[in-house]
């Protein structure tokens, strides 16, 4: 690196040649008489200033001029998606933009009791009202089993509604009610949602609280539930939840339905952990439910299906395993009472074994099952078929 010191000052290193280029007679100085004081100060100096010079150099070697940097500041537009706002909660202006579409649901069921003697049951639960003529989203445990259901709309008009599909995989179920002009939910998106996010949930707690309005924040998204055998994504919010709320809306701070309530976590030390089906999963759901019926693509096995969970029943169904067994295995090739033991290297114990095994194939897949029959283990290759609706 080279030296920012003046070089003017350094003795001519050409001065002590002649013209002709010897080096000159060169006589040594005479000795000149210093004063011992004089003499210590400037020593003193001269080692000061030498030592200033070399840490000054030795500053500049080692330490050059740090660069120019320059922090960007992020802005929140940058962070959050287009769908969010900043704004606080207005509560008050979602439920004035909500709260018409959704409704009270009220089920009836024949149950059959000890000595086979039958009586009626009822249920409640919320929907949302999804279009203008009539059609309805809530959850498939709200109406599973029932006789008859009515619906109560948020001005009070009562109207008896049919089942039009069902969904257990997903707990989705589409009902329909003869009117026309009804106040129809605006759909958002659940894949803008970040977690901090308000929200509002609105439903009817309790099976007698009809349009009760709750407000809270997403705690969380892509939550995995299982709720009875099936495995769910859902989101998790704080806002207040409570059995009826079920079938109910979940509303960003646009008065956007984004999510179908369908669950709260209970328990005396448990509060404040609600669940919604998101939108973006739901909206498919529905448009298939109410188009054809069911939601095509899935896979099966081509074959009915029992689940044995304990001794007692496997006495009473005369086998000798617990496990899944075949009922009726069709064209598959499988044979009542065969006793399913895997798929696709897929240890089998439960149906939700099943599912899993089968999830992220399609129809028309050819898949490896072993099973037990008669004690004896064989393997079998087979075609999957698509899921139908049961008749």
């Amino acid at each position: 690196m080279y030296d920012d010191r003046n070089f003017s000052s350094f003795p001519d290193p050409q001065a002590d040649f002649d013209a002709s280029g010897s080096v000159r007679d060169m006589q040594p100085a005479k000795p000149k008489k210093r004063h011992p004081v004089l003499t210590g100060a400037a020593l003193v100096l001269l080692c000061g200033f030498a030592g200033y010079i070399g840490a000054s150099a030795a500053m500049k070697n080692a330490a050059p001029a740090a660069p120019n940097v320059v922090i960007q500041q992020s802005t929140a537009s940058e962070k959050m998606p287009d769908s969010f706002s900043p704004l606080p909660l207005n509560a008050a202006a979602v439920a004035a933009a909500a709260s018409d579409c959704v409704v009270e649901i009220t089920t009836e069921s024949v149950q059959t009791g000890s000595y086979f003697n039958q009586y009626v049951t009822t249920g409640a639960g919320s929907g949302v009202i999804i279009s203008p003529n009539g059609y309805i989203a809530t959850n498939d445990h709200v109406i599973a089993g029932a006789n008859s259901i009515s619906v109560r709309l948020h001005d009070g008009t009562t109207l008896d509604a049919v089942l039009v599909a069902t969904d257990a995989q997903t707990d989705l179920a589409v009902i329909h009610v003869e009117s026309t002009d009804l106040p129809a939910a605006t759909f958002g998106t659940s894949a803008d949602l970040v977690v901090g996010q308000p929200v509002v949930a609105i439903g009817n707690p309790l099976g007698r609280l009809g349009g009760t309005v709750t407000d809270g924040i997403i705690s969380a998204k892509d939550r995995v539930i299982t709720i009875g055998e099936e495995h769910m994504t859902l989101l998790q919010t704080n806002a207040a939840v409570n059995p009826g709320n079920s079938g109910g809306g979940l509303f960003d701070s646009e008065g956007r339905l984004i999510g179908i309530v369908n669950s709260k976590s209970s328990g005396s030390d448990v509060e404040g952990l609600g669940f919604a089906i998101p939108i973006d999963t739901a909206r498919g759901v529905i448009e298939q439910l109410i188009t054809q019926g069911y939601v095509s693509g899935r896979p099966a096995l081509g074959a009915a299906l029992s689940e044995v969970t304990s001794f007692r029943s496997a006495l009473w169904a005369g086998v000798s395993r617990l496990g899944v067994y075949v009922t009726d295995g069709g064209s598959t090739g499988l044979e009542n009472g065969d006793c399913l033991y895997s798929i696709e290297d897929h240890q089998i114990e439960t149906m939700t074994d099943v599912k899993s095994a089968l999830s992220g194939h399609a129809p028309g897949d050819e898949i490896t099952l072993q099973f037990i029959r008669r004690d004896q283990l064989y393997e079998l290759t087979l075609t999957l078929s698509e899921q139908l609706p049961a008749e």
